[in-house]
């Protein structure tokens, strides 16, 4: 002690504990810094879990992992199956920049590095790392760089990429709460992808609940239409099609569903090296993505990512329910094959049981139009024959004037059994499994009609039902039904007039309506090029002219499968 009372310590062991003192502040700061980085990740794991859609999940893992590092760009990128990016959300970068960058990454350098080595990599500098590719033009700089594998059921997902750490490099702490985090992300995706799936589950269940009563209830006669319809309302597509195989080697397009369908509904195509013919030779689902020797559908833009679910019922091939995405557009899950491929089975058998319905019905229609031919014959054409003997029994005693009204009365009589003889020979001569063209026609007509201000008038000249059947017949509705479709889009028409008239040698079908007629110059769309063609293949023509006195004309000719075939005279055939 000093004379003054003061008390004094020797300067060394006051600076050792000033810097005891120190250390212990040090380390308490630390430790509140780690418990705030801490509160920080379970905020970022809080925020991560909290979302269901998946598309938000991932962006709000990219938004809590640059925010839990201080990192100024940072981003998430989906593996596709071949090992590529499919996905990369990013943030921290503008729109304008990613606009002028031009196109997203795809997973080389770096980023490929850390699909292919599936572990974290930490750089100081990017560019001191041989694996580094460079930044395309128009790219922010990047320097500090911090990568993290995302795992999903121990299968990797994707990655977690940041870069630019505010304050210096990444550290080995930044490391273990971003790989911590990305195991809660792992977790959120899972939830987020199973959520998606059951939502999507549900939607196929309630489509094939609607297309099973829609084909049961008889309430359509499309049933390969109702299909279509509930898959592409369920489906992100952007063109949805039913195949149905002809003969051995031709497929036809018998319904189609988004963009483009009018210009292929109705064509024929080649089935060798098809996907369709692919997936009705293997029973599977068969995707664009194997080796095919042709394109899904022929003389078209091509289409993206496609796929063929067979439709089968009892072990006989129905047709193939057809996929397709836009080009560019991304490819079909498992999870969504799977889906598609169950809802084909389901549909597939109430396609079968509508159609067996449909068959029965038909059956019975026959079975009472003949009930109805035979009292036609056998009691009013009796009836009316008798009458008109009483009549001209009557017409022998009776004044001149009499005679020639009752010859009249008699005439008509005639007339009318000669009218009934003809129903009764049509309604006797039509099969219960292919409807007469003139019932199909009709139903063409009624289909067109509620696109027009009124029904088309309809005509028909010589015996159509008898002369026209088959391919043929196929051929004439689908002229029908394609010009009528050209009316009520193009022409502008109140009106419209269809005439099929066949003789011996041909069959005419003619479309007239009072539209505004054919532009001047206007090119001629597929669907006309298709009705040339159908025309040309049976020995006919075709034409698109201008009516006199306003509107347009369609005239369609085809040859009879009769006329086509060459004569034979008695010296080849004796030879």
């Amino acid at each position: 002690m000093s004379g003054t009372g003061t008390i004094g310590f020797p300067d060394g062991p006051r600076s050792e504990l000033e810097r005891t003192i120190g250390d212990l502040v040090e380390r308490a700061q630390e430790v509140l810094k780690t418990q705030g980085r801490l509160r920080s990740l379970l905020q970022a794991n809080r925020v991560v879990v909290e979302e269901l859609e998946l598309e938000h999940v991932l962006r709000r893992i990219v938004e809590a992992a640059v925010a839990l590092v201080d990192a100024q760009y940072g981003a998430v990128g989906v593996i596709a199956p071949d090992g590529h990016l499919e996905q990369f959300i990013h943030v921290g970068m503008s729109t304008e920049q990613a606009d002028a960058i031009g196109h997203l990454p795809g997973g080389h350098g770096l980023l490929g590095a850390v699909i292919d080595e599936r572990r974290s990599i930490r750089l100081e500098h990017l560019g001191d790392d041989p694996r580094s590719a460079g930044f395309p033009d128009h790219h922010p700089e990047m320097d500090g760089f911090l990568g993290v594998p995302i795992r999903v059921r121990n299968e990797v997902y994707g990655n977690l990429y940041l870069t630019n750490r505010v304050g210096g490099p990444f550290s080995q702490e930044d490391e273990e709460l971003i790989v911590a985090l990305a195991a809660t992300a792992g977790v959120a995706i899972d939830n987020a992808r199973l959520f998606d799936e059951t939502r999507r589950r549900q939607r196929w269940s309630a489509a094939l609940a609607e297309v099973t009563s829609a084909l049961l209830s008889g309430g359509s006669d499309d049933v390969l239409g109702v299909v279509a319809d509930r898959v592409a309302s369920v489906i992100d597509a952007d063109l949805v099609c039913v195949v149905v195989p002809l003969d051995e080697h031709t497929l036809l397009i018998d319904t189609a569903r988004g963009e483009g369908s009018a210009d292929i509904l109705g064509r024929q195509y080649p089935a060798a090296g098809s996907i369709v013919s692919a997936a009705l030779d293997s029973g599977q689902v068969v995707s664009s993505d194997i080796q095919v020797t042709a394109p899904t559908f022929p003389d078209r833009p091509p289409e993206g990512p496609t796929v063929a679910i067979p439709l089968t019922a009892f072990g006989r091939p129905l047709g193939a329910l057809t996929i397709s995405r836009a080009e560019g557009g991304s490819g079909f899950t498992a999870a969504e094959l799977e889906m598609a491929a169950d809802f084909a089975v389901q549909a597939s058998v109430a396609i079968e049981l509508a159609r067996g319905r449909a068959d029965r019905q038909r059956l019975e229609l026959v079975e009472d139009r003949n009930r109805i031919a035979r009292d036609l014959h056998d009691h009013v054409i009796q009836r009316l024959f008798g009458s008109g003997m009483s009549l001209q029994a009557i017409a022998s005693t009776a004044p001149e004037a009499t005679r020639t009204a009752i010859a009249d009365q008699v005439d008509a009589i005639d007339a009318a059994i000669s009218e009934i003889r003809t129903a009764v020979f049509a309604l006797t001569s039509r099969s219960a499994t292919a409807p007469a063209l003139r019932h199909r026609v009709l139903d063409v007509v009624a289909e067109a009609s509620p696109g027009l201000e009124s029904s088309p008038r309809l005509t028909f000249g010589g015996a159509v039902d008898l002369l026209v059947d088959g391919e043929l017949a196929d051929d004439v509705v689908a002229v029908v039904r394609e010009g009528l479709s050209n009316v009520a889009r193009h022409a502008g028409a109140t009106t419209a007039d269809v005439s099929i008239v066949v003789d011996d040698q041909r069959v005419v079908v003619t479309i007239d309506d009072d539209g505004h007629g054919v532009p001047k110059g206007s090119r001629r769309s597929s669907g006309t090029a298709n009705l040339r063609e159908r025309a040309t293949r049976r020995g006919g023509e075709f034409e698109l002219s201008a009516r006199d006195g306003g509107g347009t004309r369609l005239r369609w000719v085809a040859m009879l499968p009769a006329a086509l075939t060459p004569a034979v005279s008695p010296d080849e055939e004796s030879a």
